[in-house]
């Protein structure tokens, strides 16, 4: 299944991570008039990668 883009907010926590520069410049360029922020753009890239992974690392995650 594709990775599509989607605007959404949700209640949040702060965290504090750093990106490499090239990665954050291509979030941004892939982010243009998508009505997403940075954020949203990293939650939906997370949130894609854990329902996307191995069933055995998802065993884990749910346990």
């Amino acid at each position: 299944m594709p990775f599509k883009i989607k605007s959404d907010k949700k209640e949040t926590e702060n965290k504090t991570i750093r990106f490499p520069v090239k990665l954050i410049n291509k979030i941004e360029k892939a982010i243009v008039s998508q009505n997403v922020s940075f954020s949203g753009f990293v939650i939906q890239a997370c949130e894609y990668a854990l329902a996307n992974m191995d069933s055995k690392e998802k065993e884990k995650i749910n346990s």
